[in-house]
């Protein structure tokens, strides 16, 4: 029987896509090849790169307003560098709400000032802070849309002269927003989309070339635009199930579909953690995530009986990061409400017998 997977990551995806990509492993397109062992310069992955930069675009509503989008190498640990690297020249701004915020921005205070415009440090990331500065003079400001640890989403984002950069790692595809506020997006693929190994960046062309400094090809955008995402050998097999999973993502709808779909799972879970007296929500109930779900249990005597009760349940992945302890209900896009629904009667057994 599949497991009720709530693991953060790599994450759950589609079984259609799961059943295609295996297919594939054994005979892609019925070249009698693997997608393991396609050369990826043959027009049949070219084709796949191509097709999978389209659809990102397409999905996102960014097709011919002058964005290009590319998969590249080293999740999104590798765009914290990058995006300083590329991009500034003086000073950054930006917004620390939690580990992965935290560690972008020791990456950038390598290449220049970075001004801290907030932070909710001071509460263990519980929340999301609000009417904060932005410098204008800075050369961008990034943040961070959801955190997958701390179980915090942003619902808005400021409106700034400056370029925008958001690492959406954990909500890509989740929800729809207007992507076209934000001049550069970057996600790691094992989170909502594939599986690791690849990670998706969204780029608008004219801010490119802002910096003075010499920019090593494998970390110059503009060299990967130019390439077609191609510089080096991408990474084949991530790319191709990516693409399976937004062709899966259009079927279902797009964005606006699958946002709908993850409101009533967000809702489910979060209404039996406020209505339940076993459990308290970790983050801030107007900046809880309806991605990563953080919680714990009131009365911790009852830890072991209620890890016995999910595991029994089938249930995979529900334990909270050491940062927060307790548990972790990870709601990507393929995770079916049914588990959802599991995992509430779980919680309620639990009180009803605890």
């Amino acid at each position: 029987m599949k497991k009720h997977n709530f693991s953060a990551g790599p994450c759950i995806l589609p079984q259609e896509v799961f059943q295609q990509a295996s297919q594939a492993v054994l005979d892609f397109d019925n070249s009698s090849l693997s997608i393991l062992e396609i050369s990826h310069r043959s027009s049949a992955f070219v084709n796949v790169m191509e097709e999978a930069r389209e659809l990102a675009l397409e999905l996102l509503n960014l097709e011919n307003k002058g964005y290009k989008s590319l998969f590249l190498h080293g999740g999104a640990s590798m765009q914290f560098l990058m995006t300083a690297y590329n991009f500034l020249n003086r000073k950054a701004a930006y917004l620390n709400t939690g580990t992965w915020s935290s560690k972008a921005i020791k990456e950038a205070r390598l290449f220049g000032e970075v001004i801290e415009v907030a932070s909710s440090k001071d509460t263990n990331f519980s929340y999301i802070p609000k009417n904060y500065s932005i410098p204008e003079d800075a050369d961008y400001f990034h943040c961070t849309s959801n955190n997958t640890i701390f179980g915090t989403q942003m619902k808005s984002f400021p409106h700034t002269g400056i370029p925008l950069v958001c690492d959406m790692s954990s909500d890509i595809f989740s929800r729809d927003l207007d992507f076209s506020k934000f001049d550069l997006i970057y996600a790691g693929a094992q989170k909502n989309m594939g599986p690791a190994g690849a990670t998706l960046v969204v780029i608008k062309e004219d801010i490119l070339e802002k910096v003075s400094r010499q920019i090593p090809s494998m970390m110059s955008y503009k060299v990967h635009i130019e390439k077609d995402s191609m510089f080096n050998t991408p990474p084949v097999y991530a790319v191709y199930v990516s693409l399976l999973t937004l062709r899966w993502l259009k079927a279902e709808g797009g964005i606006k579909a699958l946002e709908t779909k993850n409101k009533e799972k967000a809702e489910l879970i979060y209404n039996e953690i406020d209505r339940n007296p076993l459990f308290k929500g970790f983050a801030e109930i107007e900046d809880r995530s309806h991605m990563n779900a953080t919680f714990n249990l009131t009365d911790q005597a009852l830890k072991e009986k209620f890890d016995e009760l999910w595991k029994n349940a089938g249930i995979n992945g529900l334990s909270g990061h050491r940062s927060v302890g307790g548990y972790r209900a990870s709601m990507y896009n393929a995770l079916p409400l049914e588990s959802v629904k599991v995992l509430v009667d779980t919680m309620q057994e639990l009180e009803k017998n605890g």
